[in-house]
């Protein structure tokens, strides 16, 4: 049993309700990020740590790949501190590419391969991106990127080219401009299996991860190899309590969560990199895919997943069949709120999940419900250790209560170091080491924590996060439209879904197919409304602010 300190029962009183064995304080590794790689490889080094549709890279295979990659990208220029973006569904490739870049003191640009010309331009003209390591099927927007970012180094792959049997693309095939590299080809000229020497610091950036949407001025979270090193070991010891019972041989991560999202990046490939366990990878969620592939392992011994791929699965035809309830070891939600009659059905298949709650700006996690001990239905759970919560009036900020609603601020290991060239955002968001997430919520008696609203306008549809903004900005380009206001509606499959409302220019007329078709121009698919309103005028203040709360009430 763990004894606790006055001064941290004062400080911290729901750490009395941890599982056992996960203390108050965690001592981390004082080493950058890239260490946690050769822990993992010489801890098994026979071990596959992927597995892609059928084809496994040992763990030792994988370090060595990653160090002969490092090599390369020093040899083509990258330099410590370039920010190289990695454009990549889930494949080996975006691992070798990750654990590459941070190693060599690069920063690694998450960006979603769903995200069109206009976004991902945006983001490399804010991080000054200088490479990019990206696949065939997005090379259309690849090509004016690269032109208008003037990248130096751009690496291309072919998801299949790291599957055996499937042979492997060419230069000629892709189709490549003459100053960009096939990324097989890169790996396989090299030959140099000793570890770059270059000093990295667990305060230098690791990741730039981007908030929400990135239309008009995007926010780039700073995450520190300390940062990650926090986070991952974080999930490591959160979990040990049941996953310390899987001998190696049984540990596999079920891994279709987008690791170009720090959610997917620390909880599903991280941290099965550094609890030396195999990633079963799929590049996309598609449901009767993910059952197949269950159909294939005895063992997912922990599953990080978002309500709507949990939705899918428990009421997939052959979920019963699969007996997930024996499967699945932990089976955890984050990213957004899991319907309460979805957590009941899965209990009563004997599938527990157990629900988390985490940003962009601290490396995805902060709060999580035990997974062994007791968990509070609709609860996000209990603050990670080394992690200090406060629920403070939105106004005042003095801190309120237990029961009474407030914005959670967080001061933690976790915390991001800031936004990427964003001083002021910085300012706004961090306050005296304490970031104000903007959630509101309350905590009870317990220390659970119970999420009642969202300060700023986040829509959550399928785990992606939305601002209304992005759409708003889009939508008004139209020439008959005069203004517009979007919000998220509750969804039973996606958790919310986007809709907004449209007022039109006087004596103008359009459909509602007409501006779904417009927004599918100019934003990535997970954004674009899938319903449209026409109203003949729309609820703003007196200073002109969208009150989004009235259309949300029906008003």
């Amino acid at each position: 049993m763990i004894s606790y300190t006055a001064e941290i029962l004062e400080k911290r009183p729901w750490v009395t309700k941890y599982d056992i064995g996960v203390p108050a304080e965690i001592t981390f590794p004082d080493f950058p990020a890239h260490e946690m790689l050769r822990l993992g490889a010489n801890l098994d080094a026979a071990k596959p740590a992927t597995w892609f549709y059928g084809t496994e890279i040992s763990f030792w295979d994988l370090q060595l790949k990653v160090i002969r990659l490092a090599n390369a990208l020093v040899e083509l220029g990258v330099e410590k501190g370039d920010r190289v973006g990695i454009l990549l569904p889930n494949c080996p490739q975006f691992i070798i590419s990750f654990w590459s870049l941070i190693s060599i003191g690069a920063i690694v640009v998450n960006l979603n391969p769903m995200y069109t010309l206009g976004e991902l331009t945006a983001i490399g003209e804010n991080t000054g991106m200088t490479g990019l390591i990206t696949f065939d099927t997005v090379l259309p927007l690849v090509r004016p990127l690269s032109q208008k970012l003037g990248l130096k180094q751009v690496l291309v792959t072919k998801l299949t080219d790291f599957i055996t049997g499937a042979g492997v693309s060419t230069r000629e095939e892709l189709g490549l401009e003459d100053n960009w590299l096939h990324f097989s080809q890169v790996l396989e000229n090299s030959t140099n299996e000793i570890p770059p020497a270059i000093p990295v610091d667990p305060e230098d950036p690791a990741v730039i991860q981007f908030t929400g949407g990135t239309t008009g001025v995007p926010k780039g979270a700073i995450l520190t190899h300390r940062n990650l090193v926090a986070s991952v070991h974080s999930v490591l010891i959160w979990g040990g309590p049941i996953l310390d019972q899987y001998p190696l041989e049984r540990r596999f991560t079920m891994a279709v969560l987008p690791y170009f999202h720090v959610y997917g990046e620390i909880v599903a490939m991280c941290y099965s990199i550094l609890s030396t366990s195999t990633q079963v990878i799929l590049p996309r969620f598609e449901i009767d895919e993910v059952m197949n592939t269950l159909a294939l392992f005895k063992d997912i011994s922990f599953f990080p997943a978002v309500p709507t791929m949990i939705n899918a699965i428990i009421n997939h035809p052959r979920a019963q069949e699969l007996n997930l309830g024996v499967k699945f070891g932990i089976f955890i939600n984050g990213a957004a709120p899991i319907p309460l009659e979805v957590l009941n059905k899965a209990r009563n298949m004997n599938i527990f999940i157990a629900e988390g709650w985490g940003m962009s700006e601290t490396t995805s996690l902060g709060i999580c419900n035990p997974f062994r001990g007791l968990k509070k239905a609709l609860s996000i759970g209990l603050p990670f250790p080394n992690t200090d919560i406060k629920i403070v009036d939105i106004h005042t900020g003095e801190e309120l209560p237990r029961g009474e609603r407030g914005e959670i601020v967080i001061r933690s290991p976790l915390v991001m170091k800031g936004y990427w060239n964003n001083p002021e955002e910085t300012a706004n968001q961090l306050k005296d080491g304490w970031l104000h997430t903007g959630d509101v919520a309350y905590m009870d008696e317990d220390g659970y924590i119970f999420i009642v609203d969202r300060s700023k306008d986040l829509i959550i549809a399928g785990g992606y996060n939305i601002y209304p903004r992005d759409i708003d900005e889009v939508i008004f380009k139209h020439p008959k439209v005069k203004d517009v206001i979007t919000i998220g509606i509750p969804d039973e499959y996606r958790g919310e879904t986007v809709k907004s409302f449209v007022q039109l220019v006087e004596g103008a007329t359009v459909t509602e197919e007409e501006i779904i078709n417009f927004c599918r121009e100019h934003l990535a698919a997970y954004k674009v409304p899938t319903s449209i309103e026409f109203r003949s005028e729309l609820p703003r203040s007196g200073v002109g602010k969208a009150l989004r709360r009235l259309l949300r009430d029906g008003k």
